[in-house]
C-alpha cells in the first residue's frame, strides 16, 4: 500500500494533470465557471477550484473533519502536499487571493514593494484613504482640511497604485473595510490586510489572515429588541478578554445564525480583533447572499451557493475551545472604560456606574466607525431620534455620526435617515476613521479632566478617542449609543427608564426598528475609485526629494559573515514592551512613509531597567545620558551595531512593521527576549534582524544594561541549533548564556541577505537579466 506522502504526492500529481486541462467533468466542475472576484477586478476570478483540490489532499492527509478555518486557509496552502499542518502551531505558507491597505499603513507597504524590485502586484490589491482625516467641524469641511494636510501622501498614493496596478480609493471613499465589504470581500476569500480591523471580511465568510487553533462560538435562539449582534462581540469579549482569542480564528455557527444580518455579522468580525483574534468568520448563508445581491454582486452568491459545502465546517469537526450563547437570552452590554472586555449587562450598568465612580455625565455619544455604519445600524438609529423627535426633544449630549462609506453616506441621506440624526442635533463627520482611530480635534473638554463618551466604535483604551487619559470611554450598540445620547446620563437604560418630552409628559422608547438592507437599493454617491490605467509605464511616483513625510528606502546592507563581538546593550527593556512603546502612534502617523522621520519614536516608550525611566539611556561610547533613538543612531553611525534585551512578549500590539523596520535602520543586529509576540519576532526577520530568545527566561536578569555582549555562534547559523550570548560585564566578569530562535532556512537567507526585501530584489533582478537574454 502507499503510504501518506507518496498517496498525498500522487493526489498532488493529480491535481497538477488537471489544472493542466486533464481534468474529469466531476473534477472540473467548480473552477470551469469564472466568476470575477470584484466588479473592479473583471480579470481577477474566484479560485474555488484550487480550495477544493487542496481541500482534497488535506482531507487524505488529516482525516477528519475540518472547522470553516481550515477548510479556507488549507484551501489557500501554497503546498499541500508537503506543508507541514498541525492546527496552533505550523507556520502556513499561503496564497491570498487579495491584499488591502489603509493611507496609514499603505505608505510603507509601497515603499518597501518598490524596494523589491517588482513592476506590478502580484495578487489584486487596493489602498483606501482613511486615516488621515480628522473629525473636527464636520464632513465636508474636514475632508478639505485632509485633503490640503496630506495632498503630498495623497499624491503619491495615487501615483504608486497607478504605477504598480493597485486600486486606488480617495480620501471621502469610507473607511477601508466598509469598503472591502461593499465591494471585494467573497465567502472562502483569504485577504491580507494592512489594519488590524481587516477581518470584518469575515461577515461575508472571507479569512482575512493565518491557520492558528479555533475557537468555535455556537450561537442558539433569535435576536430581537434592542438586543443587537454588537452584543454578541461585546458578550464574547467579556468571555474570552483581550487576549482569550490570542492565536486563534474565532468561527460562529449554530442555528442563531439565520437572525444576523451580513453587516451584523461584519461588526462581529471587526470587533474579534479586541480579543486578539487571529480573524473571525461566518459560514455562508442566505443573509451573505442578501447582501451580495444588494451590492450587485448576484453572480458570486450564486456561486458561493454552488461551493456552499466548502464554506461551512464539516460535520464533527473538533475546535480548539467552544462557546454557548444564547441570542434569545442576550441582553444589551456596555463595555468598558478603558477596556474593551469588561462586559457589563445594561440592566447592571447603572449600578456598575455609581459603585465604580464612573462620570455619570455623558459629553459625547458618537456612532459609526467601520464596526458599526451599516444601513442596518444608521437606520435603527435613526428610528430612535425619530421617536425622541417626535416627543419634541434633542440630544443632550453632543452627537457625531460617521458613516462607513460613500455608499452608505449617500444612501442614508436619499432615504432620510441622515436628516434624522441631525434634525436632534447629530454632526455628521466624514466618511473616514476619525474618532475612532484618535482622529479627533476635541474641544469640550481639557486634557486630564474627567468625562464619560460611549461610542459603537471597536477600541477604548486609555486615550485612544481623543488622547486625553482621563476619559472614560464606553463601547455599545449604536442603538444604546443613540438613545443615551437623549438622556445625557449614562444611568439611563432604555430598555426600562422614561425620558421626559417637552411637553412634560413621561414616554419610553420602542424597540428599534430599520431595514437590513435598502429597500430601493444602495446609492453609490460620489465615484471615488481610481482604477490602475492601461498604461503604467509612463506613471511617475510623486515623492518629493524635501519632504518631512515620504521618503525612498534604501536596502539595509547584508551580513557581512562576521562573529558580532564587543556590541553595547542599547536598552534592556524591563516588563511590558509594546509595539506602541516600539513604535509610538499618535503625533507620528504622519511620519509612517518617512523611516528616518519615524525612527525618532523608537523605543521612546520603553523602561530602561538602568533607572526605572523611558527614553533615558546611557551611550556606552561618550559616557552620556540620552534618548533611544539618539543614542541608536549615534552607534550606527560610528560604525557600531547594538542589541536591545527585552521582557516578556515582547512587540505585541499593532503597527508591528514599523517596530521592526526602526531599531533596523537605526542600526541594531539582534533583538534578545524572554520571549517575543509572534508576528513581531516573524517582522524582526524580514528586516534582516537576529530575533532571539533566553532558552532559560531567567537568564534575563543575568544581563546588565552596562554590559558589552558577543553573540557565538553566527557562523553556524542553522535551523534549530542555539546560539550564545557572552555578556561581558564592567567588573571583568562575564557570563555565557545559551539562546534559541525559531528561523527556518528561507528566514536565514533573509538575515544573510540584509533583508528579505533584499533577497527579493535579487530574485526579480536575476530574472529580469535572464528575461533579457533570452
Amino acid at each position: 500500500m502507499l503510504n501518506l506522502t507518496q498517496r498525498t504526492a500522487a493526489a498532488w500529481r493529480s491535481v497538477q494533470r488537471l489544472a493542466a486541462g486533464m481534468a474529469t467533468v466531476s473534477d472540473a466542475k467548480i473552477g470551469a465557471t469564472k466568476v470575477p472576484m470584484s466588479l473592479l477586478e473583471p480579470n481577477a476570478y474566484i479560485n474555488y477550484q484550487r480550495i477544493e483540490d487542496n481541500l482534497a489532499i488535506v482531507r487524505e492527509r488529516l482525516k477528519r473533519p475540518l472547522t470553516l478555518s481550515e477548510k479556507i486557509v488549507y484551501g489557500h496552502l501554497d503546498d499541500p502536499v508537503n506543508q507541514d499542518i498541525e492546527r496552533g502551531t505550523s507556520y502556513l505558507k499561503l496564497r491570498p487571493d487579495r491584499v488591502a491597505c489603509q493611507d496609514a499603513t499603505a505608505q510603507m507597504a509601497i515603499l518597501q514593494f518598490m524596494s523589491a524590485g517588482m513592476d506590478t502586484a502580484a495578487v489584486p490589491t487596493t489602498v483606501h484613504c482613511d486615516h488621515l482625516i480628522e473629525a473636527q467641524v464636520g464632513g465636508a469641511k474636514d475632508l478639505q482640511r485632509a485633503i490640503n494636510i496630506n495632498r503630498e501622501v495623497y499624491d503619491f498614493l495615487a501615483t504608486a497604485t497607478a504605477k504598480y496596478g493597485l486600486g486606488f480609493w480617495k480620501p471621502g471613499s469610507g473607511i477601508i473595510h466598509q469598503i472591502i465589504l461593499e465591494n471585494y470581500a467573497f465567502p472562502g476569500g483569504l485577504m491580507i490586510g494592512t489594519d488590524s480591523h481587516t477581518p470584518n471580511a469575515g461577515g461575508l465568510g472571507m479569512v482575512a489572515c493565518g491557520c492558528p487553533k479555533v475557537i468555535g462560538v455556537n450561537l442558539t435562539g433569535k435576536i430581537s429588541g434592542w438586543t443587537s449582534p454588537k452584543d454578541v462581540i461585546l458578550k464574547v469579549a467579556g468571555i474570552l478578554t483581550v487576549k482569550g482569542g490570542t492565536g486563534a480564528i474565532v468561527e460562529y455557527k449554530g442555528p442563531g445564525l439565520q437572525s444576523l444580518s451580513c453587516t451584523g455579522m461584519a461588526t462581529i468580525c471587526n470587533m474579534g480583533a479586541e480579543i486578539g483574534a487571529t480573524t473571525s468568520l461566518f459560514p455562508f448563508n442566505n443573509r451573505m447572499a442578501d447582501y451580495l445581491n444588494a451590492t450587485r454582486r448576484s453572480e458570486i452568491a450564486q456561486y458561493a451557493q454552488r461551493f456552499s459545502h466548502n464554506l461551512k465546517a464539516d460535520e464533527g469537526a473538533e475546535y480548539d475551545h467552544e462557546i454557548e450563547i444564547n441570542l434569545s437570552e442576550l441582553e444589551p452590554h456596555i463595555n468598558g472604560p478603558f477596556t474593551p472586555d469588561l462586559a457589563t449587562p445594561l440592566s447592571k450598568f447603572k449600578n456598575a456606574v455609581e459603585k465604580n465612580g464612573w462620570p455619570a455625565e455623558l459629553k459625547v455619544a458618537l456612532i459609526g466607525s467601520c464596526t458599526n455604519s451599516s444601513y442596518e445600524d444608521m437606520s435603527r438609529a435613526a428610528s430612535i431620534a425619530k421617536q425622541a423627535k417626535d416627543h419634541g426633544l434633542d440630544t443632550k449630549s453632543k452627537f457625531t455620526v460617521t458613516p462607513g462609506s460613500e455608499q452608505v453616506r449617500a444612501t442614508i441621506e436619499r432615504d432620510g435617515q441622515m436628516a434624522a440624526l441631525e434634525n436632534v442635533g447629530g454632526v455628521v463627520l466624514a466618511n473616514a476613521c476619525g474618532p475612532c482611530i484618535g482622529q479627533w480635534d476635541r474641544r469640550d473638554v481639557k486634557k486630564g479632566e474627567a468625562n464619560s463618551i460611549i461610542t459603537s466604535y471597536n477600541r477604548n483604551f486609555t486615550g485612544r478617542n481623543d488622547a486625553n487619559p482621563a476619559t472614560h470611554a464606553f463601547v455599545a450598540s449604536p442603538d444604546v449609543v443613540t438613545a443615551m445620547a437623549f438622556a445625557g446620563d449614562l444611568r439611563f437604560n432604555p430598555l426600562t427608564d422614561s425620558l421626559t418630552g417637552a411637553d412634560g409628559k413621561p414616554f419610553k422608547f420602542d424597540d428599534p426598528s430599520g431595514n437590513e438592507l435598502p429597500p430601493r437599493g444602495y446609492d453609490p454617491g460620489q465615484d471615488t475609485f481610481q482604477p490602475p490605467p492601461a498604461d503604467r509605464a509612463s506613471v511617475l511616483v510623486a515623492v518629493d526629494p524635501k519632504s518631512d513625510r515620504l521618503q525612498f528606502l534604501k536596502p539595509f546592507a547584508p551580513w557581512d559573515g562576521k562573529t558580532p563581538t564587543d556590541l553595547p546593550i542599547l536598552i534592556k527593556a524591563q516588563g511590558k514592551c509594546t509595539t506602541d512603546h516600539i513604535s509610538a502612534g499618535g503625533p507620528w502617523l504622519k511620519y509612517r512613509g518617512h523611516l528616518e522621520n519615524i525612527s525618532q519614536n523608537c523605543l521612546i516608550g520603553a523602561i530602561n531597567a538602568e533607572n526605572g525611566e523611558a527614553n533615558k539611556i546611557k551611550n556606552q561610547i561618550t559616557g552620556e545620558y540620552g534618548g533611544v533613538p539618539q543614542v541608536a543612531a549615534h552607534y550606527r553611525d560610528h560604525g557600531i551595531k547594538w542589541v536591545v534585551i527585552g521582557d516578556h512578549n515582547y512587540g505585541e500590539g499593532s503597527s508591528r512593521e514599523h517596530a521592526a523596520l526602526e531599531p533596523r535602520f537605526l542600526g541594531g543586529l539582534a533583538i534578545i527576549t524572554r520571549s517575543f509576540a509572534r508576528i513581531h519576532e516573524t517582522n524582526l526577520k524580514k528586516q534582516g534582524m537576529l530575533a532571539l530568545t533566553f532558552i532559560n527566561p531567567d537568564d534575563y536578569e543575568k544581563v546588565r544594561p552596562s554590559d558589552r555582549v558577543d553573540i557565538l555562534g553566527l557562523e553556524s547559523f542553522a535551523p534549530g541549533k542555539n546560539m550564545t550570548l557572552v555578556a561581558k560585564h564592567e567588573d571583568g566578569t562575564k557570563d555565557e548564556i545559551p539562546l534559541a530562535h525559531s528561523f527556518n532556512e528561507g528566514q536565514i537567507a533573509w538575515f544573510k541577505a540584509g533583508s528579505a526585501l533584499n533577497l527579493m530584489a535579487a530574485k526579480a533582478k536575476a530574472r529580469a537579466e535572464q528575461a533579457a537574454q533570452q
